[in-house]
């Protein structure tokens, strides 16, 4: 059963997000964030760690570049029972990331607006939520991943129930969902750019 030690949280939807972090700061796990999901933790009294602060490197190029850092991919997509794989995280100093809670940019949303420009919309396309959940889904062995909040309930109450482990049979129906979600939200892009 994989134990959650620490958390990277980056939402657009904080719904029940701030009752869920404080539940996870009770089972002492340590949680990473960005922006305004940071700030949203931060002034609802739960410790979080900035992910720039983390990695040592700047949030750059309007918000484009935020998780895209070897820090955080190394410490979700490395294979805890591969020991070349721990070796070079103890090496290079990247720790564990268990638990990893993203939801992406709401493009289906944005293109809605009948005034959104091309250029406007292409901003609305998510990078780095969707490489931070293909890689938790793929390492789903290792790594929880929550892409919907519904499923906010689902892991506390494993964690509760297994002494703040979740079980692999749930890791590997959340990673599932994972891709149904990242394939749904690249056909919307596709089928939006197509009609430009």
């Amino acid at each position: 059963m994989g134990k959650i030690r620490r958390a990277l949280i980056s939402v657009t939807d904080k719904s029940g997000l701030v009752e869920f972090a404080k539940a996870l700061a009770n089972f002492g796990v340590e949680i990473l964030s960005t922006g305004g999901t940071a700030r949203l933790l931060k002034d609802n009294g739960i410790s979080a760690v900035e992910i720039s602060n983390y990695t040592g490197s700047p949030e750059i190029l309007g918000g484009r570049v935020k998780t895209l850092h070897p820090k955080v991919h190394g410490g979700i997509l490395f294979r805890r029972d591969d020991p070349t794989h721990v070796q070079q995280t103890t090496e290079l100093n990247i720790p564990p990331i268990d638990l990893v809670v993203v939801n992406l940019y709401q493009f289906a949303q944005a293109i809605a607006k009948p005034d959104i420009t091309l250029d406007e919309a292409i901003e609305q396309i998510d990078i780095g939520g969707p490489t931070l959940l293909r890689a938790s889904a793929k390492n789903y062995k290792d790594v929880t991943v929550v892409c919907d909040p519904a499923d906010y309930r689902r892991v506390l109450g494993e964690m509760e129930k297994n002494n703040g482990a979740i079980t692999r049979e749930t890791r590997f129906a959340l990673a599932r969902k994972v891709f149904a979600l990242t394939s749904v939200y690249d056909k919307t892009i596709s089928e939006y750019l197509k009609g430009q």
